[in-house]
This record gives structure tokens, sequence and C-alpha cells, in this order.
């Protein structure tokens, strides 16, 4: 049970929000249509780093196939408040990263209870200029333990050359990653 920070200016975006909204709007309207602006209509109410719904993170961490078991999810503010039984320490930090790497999300607070427990995994935010190499030398004193980190993170990471700046990424023990 804890809380864990986040940058809230990055991060994917899955609720559908303002940027989502917008741009889908723009697709649909037909190319001759006044902008909204233009026209003295109210611009969104909601900030383009505003927080996902409930429901919106649930959905994402289900489609990520995390099982979690009476899976509960809260917002408040800038904060996703997790609660639920998850199988292992594993799943655990995965479902904390996989709301807490999601655009307009600052803090996790997860009341996660475990199943199996396991030994945890280290949380490290990507700097720019990073790589999985670069972090896999500087925590596991060699670069080509940089799969064990992708591993790691899957299915949240899917390919071991996106990662961005500011995205958490769960670092495990090198005897559970080995």
């Amino acid at each position: 049970m804890g809380v864990f920070d986040f940058v809230k200016s990055v991060g994917e975006s899955i609720s559908g929000g303002v940027k989502s909204a917008l741009s889908a709007a723009a697709a649909a309207k037909p190319a001759s249509a006044p902008h909204a602006s233009m026209m003295g209509a109210p611009k969104p109410a909601a900030a383009p780093n505003a927080p996902p719904q409930a429901e919106a993170i649930k959905d994402h961490i289900a489609n990520l196939g995390l099982d979690m078991k009476d899976f509960a999810v809260r917002v408040e503010g800038d904060k996703v408040i997790l609660g639920g039984a998850a199988p292992s320490d594993e799943i655990r930090e995965k479902v904390i990263l996989a709301a807490g790497n999601t655009l307009g999300v600052a803090q996790v607070q997860e009341e996660i209870r475990v199943a199996a427990a396991g030994p945890a995994s280290n949380f490290y935010t990507v700097k720019k200029g990073d790589t999985l190499s670069k972090i896999a030398k500087a925590e596991y004193g060699d670069a080509n333990k940089y799969a064990a980190i992708f591993d790691a993170n899957k299915p949240m990471l899917k390919h071991p050359d996106k990662i961005y700046p500011g995205q958490v990424l769960r670092i495990p023990p090198l005897s559970a990653a080995a």
C-alpha cells in the first residue's frame, strides 16, 4: 500500500479526453465548416492534461490483460486510487504503472491486496536521453540486461525503443529478472 508520483503532463491518452475529442471532432466535420472558435462557441471545459475518468483507467488496465479481482478505481483530481486483489506483486506494480503513466495522472494511491507476494521492483522515471540499455547499465551494471526491463514492463511497453521522458518503468531485482 502506498502512494506513487508520476509526471502529469506525459503519458498515454486513454480517456478520449479533450485532445482526442477535439481530434475526432475535427475529423468528423466537413472541411468547409468554420472552426468552433471562429463561431464564438465555448471552449472545452477540461484542460488537455485533465485526468481520465475512473472507467477509462479500469478499461485500459483490463485491455492490457492485467488480472485483478474486485478491482476498483477512483479519481480525485489528478490522483487515482486503486483497490482490489492482484495475484502477484508483478501484476500489482504493472497496474500501478498502467494507471500512473496516463496523461493527466500525477499520483497513484494503491490499496491492492496481493495473493502471492514476491520481490518488489524499483520504479524508475525515464529521463531525456535514456534507453533501456542505459537504464540496465545503471541499474544492473550490464547494458545487455535491457530485455529484463522490457519484459518487466510488458504489456505497457510494445517495443524496447519506445520509452519517453517522464514515463515510469518497473525495474525488477536482477534475481527476479534473470
